[in-house]
Formats: structure tokens, sequence, C-alpha cells
């Protein structure tokens, strides 16, 4: 199972944190413990077992998007309901012709990589999308280009060059005032990733990447979707809907030395909170705390979860928040915080882990009987927090 500490310990760890992310690029040589995340066989069958359509699944070639009727057929079944299904002679063909296949998301329908992908959104905290990507010859998919996003590269099979220019506008985003300009001159490095090593990319640095080694490449692409200041002033501006001056109508047609006033106030009013000790702080913990997590249902247990020491039950929230009160903990995870006596601490720590654990296990850490651990486990399912990954044998 790949956690937080195995992201960390490939990549850095604090050094990481506090020297390359977000600034620089940084490689990771393999090999890791990355090896049974997907192999040929494993992206064959998802291929062949889900309905994929454009974008979700795309085959690309220089910069350009090949158009779907070149490789898949349109289906309409008797409700009217219609889908691309995939011709393998023609997909093929493309592949061996230059294209790259991609397919995003891959994290929703494969398990191994969603774990992987939870594991590194605790570690840099964060959400993370992950996209996999298929390459059989030096044609370029996608061209030189920059993403709006870092990421986190991770060469599955064979091998691929990349070419890092670094940016030509700092921190470009997908709502932005300009678009960076191309970047001159030579690359500022140039790697190729083999088998199980990691390189990371940050947000705005413009790259090239072909698969010129003679094999087929396999890599998967962990995007790290960033917050910025405009998230941030966000939520500080959502913060003071309280204030009469940004409850209030804008005053369009006063004259021009109440407008002035007006936005004198609401300046005072920003500024008031931003001088607020530990506002950064709370909306990191906001942050963390609202975000909906991994949504799974908890079939067959639909009204409450059974006391059945061999139920397995794991967090949905990558990020969620533990806080000791006075004789309570509060646990703080998909936009809900609930509060639980103290004795239920070690449940909670175990489940913060983001592990799958067994009613049982969690009795016997907390000392609790099981039906407690049981209607505890069936709060957390309401709250969407938790899900249960294991039924009863």
């Amino acid at each position: 199972m790949i956690d937080a500490a195995t992201w960390a310990a490939r990549l850095g760890g604090e050094n990481f944190l506090a020297q390359a992310f977000t600034r620089s690029h940084h490689h990771s040589p393999g090999p890791g413990a990355f090896d049974a995340l997907i192999t040929w066989d494993d992206l064959n069958t998802i291929l062949a077992t889900h309905r994929l359509s454009p974008p979700r699944l795309r085959l690309a070639r220089g910069g350009e998007h090949v158009d779907v009727s070149k490789y898949a057929t349109p289906v309409t079944n008797r409700r009217g309901s219609t889908w691309h299904r995939l011709q393998p002679a023609a997909v093929q063909d493309q592949l061996a012709d230059g294209t790259s296949l991609v397919l995003d998301s891959i994290e929703e329908i494969h398990p191994p990589i969603a774990a992987a992908a939870e594991a590194l959104e605790r570690f840099v905290r964060t959400p993370v999308q992950v996209n996999a990507y298929a390459s059989w010859t030096a044609e370029q998919g996608f061209g030189r280009h920059w993403d709006d996003h870092a990421v986190v590269v991770l060469q599955i099979a064979g091998a691929k060059r990349w070419l890092l220019y670094g940016p030509t506008r700092q921190a470009p985003g997908w709502r932005d005032m300009e678009f960076p300009e191309e970047p001159q001159g030579d690359p500022v490095t140039e790697i190729v990733l083999h088998e199980g090593d990691i390189l990371y990319v940050p947000r705005g640095w413009w790259h090239e990447v072909t698969a010129d080694q003679g094999q087929p490449s396999l890599h998967l692409s962990f995007g790290l979707l960033p917050s910025t200041g405009a998230d941030f002033l966000g939520w500080v501006v959502d913060r003071l809907r309280g204030h009469l001056a940004v409850r209030q109508d804008v005053p369009r047609f006063a004259p021009a030395a109440d407008q002035a006033a007006y936005v004198e106030a609401l300046r005072k009013v920003l500024l008031t909170e931003l001088d607020r000790p530990g506002i950064f702080s709370q909306w990191t913990q906001t942050v963390d705390a609202t975000h909906p997590g991994h949504a799974r249902l908890s079939l067959p247990y639909v009204a409450a979860v059974p006391p059945d020491p061999g139920i397995t039950v794991r967090l949905t929230c990558p990020r969620a928040r533990l806080t000791d009160g006075e004789g309570t903990v509060t646990l703080a995870a998909a936009g809900t915080e609930r509060d639980f006596a103290a004795p239920a601490r070690p449940i909670l720590d175990a489940l913060v882990t983001g592990e799958p654990v067994t009613l049982e296990e969690l009795a016997q850490r907390s000392g609790l009987p099981i039906g407690d651990v049981a209607d505890l486990v069936s709060a957390l399912v309401k709250d969407q927090s938790a899900a249960i990954v294991g039924t009863a044998r």
C-alpha cells in the first residue's frame, strides 16, 4: 500500500516541500514502491471494460487531438443513449503511426492509482487528479506546452525524454490576464525518465515530452491542483459578508465622493480581516476540512453499519483534521465537523491515516464495545467522510 510516507521518501520529504515544491523541478530516480500501480494488462482491461469517450479518453499528435471518428464508432442503444465504441485495430494503427493515448482521471476507475493519489494528497495537501499517457514513437503528442497545475510524473514502463524550459510567466493560471510567451533558447534541463523514476514539474514550466527511446512508454501524471491568492481572498471575502459594507448594494449612481467613501469602507474592512492573527492558518484548515474527498457508497449498509468485527472502513477525505477539546475530539472532514467523546480518539487516529481498518481493530485500539464503534462509523458514513471498503465475511 502506497502511503504519504512513501511519497515523502521518494520526493525528499520536508526538504522537497521547502525547496522544490512550486519553485523548481525535481528528479527522483527509481526504482521504488510504485511498480504495481498499473500494467499494460491493466490498461487493456480498463479500455475494454469502460465506456470511454473524448475528452476522458483521447488520442493526440503534434499538439492536436485526433478526431474520434478515426478510432471509434458511435453506438446508440434502443433507449437513445450514444457512446463511442473503440475499434482496437484502428486505435493501434493510430498509436503505431505516432499518436499518444491519454486517459484522464484514471484514479476514478483504477483503485491502486486512487490510493496512490490520496496518499500524495496527504503529503502535499492539495487535490490530485491522475492522467495516464502511453506513447510508442518519437512523435510528440502535445508539442511544447505548459500546464496550469504542477505535476508529479511517475514512469511506469519504458522511457520518456523530458525537455524542461522553465516558466516565461510566473504562476500562470487558467484564468489569467496574459498568456505566457514561448520560451527562447535551449531547455533548462533534459531528463530521460526510466521505469520507477519520478519527476516533479512546477506549474507554468514549458516542456516537451517524447518517447524516443525505441520502446513503448507508459507514465502517470499526478496533477496537483493549485490554491492561489485569488482562492484565499475569495474565502476572506466570504467571511466578510456579515459586514454591512460588503452586503449592501454598490452605490453606482451616487456622487463621486460617496463612491470613494464606499471603497474606503471596503478597504478598511478587508485590511482589518487580513491583519487578524492566524487568518492564513485558519484558511488552510478550512480548505482541508471542506474538501469533499472521494465519495464512495457503503453498500449493502444503507441504514446503519452493523457491529460486525469483519467490516472494514476508511476515511474518504485525505486531509481530514482532528482537534481536541475539553473531553471531546472534533473531526473536520468533507465539509462537516462532528464532536466525539474523548475515548473515541484512538478510533479517529487510526482512520485519519487513510488506511483501511476493521471494526474489530478499532474496538481493540479504543477499548470500546464494538457496537459503539459501529455507531461511530455509521455517523461518519452518514457525513460522507468515511465509507465501508470491505463487507463482513
